[in-house]
């Protein structure tokens, strides 16, 4: 048995060395510990309790991206994604308007808060829309569910009696990771009070079958039947998995907070199994991100965030996909803002080279990226390869042309060979322009002279006023005219640092820049011409 065992293993473990992608191997995992179904069920969630940021669309997108993985062996996939808006509003993030109103909602069901920007009927559907009407854009559709009126409809009635008759039972679930045993009184349930509104109760008890009484801090006491007044809820660590059995989920991922010993995926395993005798959902664990410069995690209740939205103004939709897809959900990572955005840009661009076969790397890592390249993508894949502009030679066009940016489209219009091409340049432009105004560090910023105030010795004034004669002499490439600056230089005795330096404070009033010859030819060589003529 045990050589059965240990062969049946090292099969796994060979199995997993073939699956370079960490979507592949969960898939694989899912496949194996749920069977080999036609359909699955996956899920996520989140208690809209504030701005839904970064950090919370890496579930999402985890989920997303293993669907993909159940897809592409032919499986058919069911993506829900929760909103527990039936949950308590237990604090007032900072970056929310009219704090003192909403401080008067505490204790509320979020559902029942009001929307503080006066655009939506609650401060839970200003919070769930955001996010529904952006992760479509990253081609992510699931199927959303509402928390707060299944509750009130009374659809989870008889899973709530289910959990109180067993009730027992979940505290010994709980009690195996506590300290101390969960008091003798603890019920699996919970309630807002129909006079306050709130969860202020001082007593709540369960008579049997579908019968519950409360006592309030508000002076309100009632005895009713929660089918025909369906106002109970369950406590989250009993409600995760009754929606896992109620939904039949076979995957869903969790928050490194959630992934402790003793946490809710613990004990909701355990419960789950106990009560409703139903294995838990195939579970990977997800960490943190950070903002690059902005160190420690993101937190709703503090209003420090950076969402989705905010990431697609400089990320491409595929591009933001990538940045996940790549990383493997239980490695912490930072976003990036500053220079590095330069080379996100260029990883996927490297990795689309490899996916169409341009550009050639190991077997096993042509593997992994051609894998990050499909699950990047959105829609359908372009047969042929796309055409690449590079977002540092956009930055600088963009600048050149005081970010315009249908000007410095214009400069690619030969380049462009389809539909995909031009809206890809249009978005990789609108992001350059982007990052340009609201982070590229200054030295990534400059504004070309119309008019030059640099003073001249005479050596460099008789360089640059040849260099401004050989500018409109012919075409040149900027190999041709990176050697004929050179050339000049040694003509004149001059330093080439030196002239390149004058260079750059003549064109942009700085000593640093792009590289010459071709910054030169794409601000113009009349343009630039002119500027050395007359300095």
């Amino acid at each position: 048995m045990a050589k059965s065992v240990g062969k049946e293993a090292s099969t796994d473990a060979e199995a997993e060395e073939q699956l370079y992608h960490w979507t592949d191997v969960t898939a694989e995992k899912i496949i194996r510990e749920k069977g080999n179904k036609k359909n699955y069920t996956v899920a996520a969630g989140i208690t809209p309790s504030g701005t839904v940021h970064i950090g919370n669309f890496r579930e999402i997108i985890t989920v997303d991206l293993v669907k993909r993985a159940l897809e592409k062996r032919g499986k058919k996939v069911r993506f829900i994604y929760s909103w527990d808006d039936y949950d308590v509003f237990r604090k007032v993030p900072l970056n929310m308007p009219k704090q003192d109103l909403l401080q008067t909602f505490l204790r509320y069901p979020i559902v029942d808060t009001p929307d503080p920007f006066g655009c939506h009927e609650s401060y839970a559907a200003h919070h769930e829309k955001e996010v529904e009407t952006i992760i479509p854009r990253v081609g992510i559709t699931p199927e959303f569910l509402y928390q707060a009126p299944k509750y009130r409809s009374g659809e989870y009635a008889d899973e709530i009696k289910k959990a109180l008759e067993n009730n027992d039972k979940i505290k010994e679930c709980l009690n195996e990771y506590r300290e101390e045993d969960v008091d003798e009184h603890w019920l699996p349930i919970t309630m807002f009070c129909e006079r306050c509104h709130r969860d202020t109760l001082t007593e709540l008890k369960w008579l049997g079958g579908y019968t519950v009484s409360y006592a309030c801090s508000c002076g309100q006491r009632e005895t009713f039947d929660f089918k025909k007044k369906p106002i109970l809820k369950l406590k989250w660590r009993v409600d995760w998995p009754m929606r896992w059995n109620y939904e039949a989920v076979d995957f869903e991922p969790g928050g490194k907070d959630h992934s402790t010993v003793g946490g809710s995926y613990d004990t909701g395993k355990k419960i789950v199994k106990a009560v409703w005798h139903r294995d838990a959902p195939t579970y990977v664990m997800y960490d943190f991100i950070t903002i690059k410069g902005a160190g420690g995690k993101m937190s709703s209740s503090k209003g420090d965030v950076i969402t989705l939205k905010d990431v697609l103004e400089v990320y491409e939709p595929e591009i933001a996909r990538y940045i996940f897809a790549g990383t493997r959900p239980n490695k912490e990572f930072a976003i990036s803002f500053d220079a590095d955005v330069l080379k996100v840009y260029e990883d996927f661009d490297k990795c689309e080279r490899i996916y169409f076969g341009v550009e050639s790397v190991s077997e096993k890592e042509t593997v992994k990226q051609k894998v990050a390249y499909e699950l990047s993508s959105i829609g359908k894949i372009s047969s042929t390869m796309p055409y690449q502009p590079g977002f540092r030679h956009l930055t600088t066009l963009l600048q050149i042309h005081s970010l315009d940016v249908d000007k410095t489209i214009s400069y690619f219009e030969e380049e462009l060979k389809h539909e995909h091409d031009r809206r890809r340049l249009r978005t990789r432009a609108i992001c350059a322009k982007n990052w340009l105004l609201r982070y590229a560090p200054e030295e990534f910023k400059f504004t070309v002279q119309e008019k030059s105030n640099v003073v001249l010795s005479p050596v460099e004034k008789k360089l640059f006023h040849q260099l401004a004669v050989k500018l409109l002499e012919r075409e040149w490439t900027d190999t041709d005219l990176h050697e004929e600056m050179y050339i000049l230089c040694k003509n004149h005795t001059v330093e080439p640092k030196a002239f390149f330096t004058v260079a750059y404070r003549i064109l942009i009033h700085k000593e640093k820049g792009p590289r010459l010859a071709a910054f030169i030819l794409e601000i113009g060589a009349k343009k630039v011409a002119r500027l050395f003529r007359d300095s």
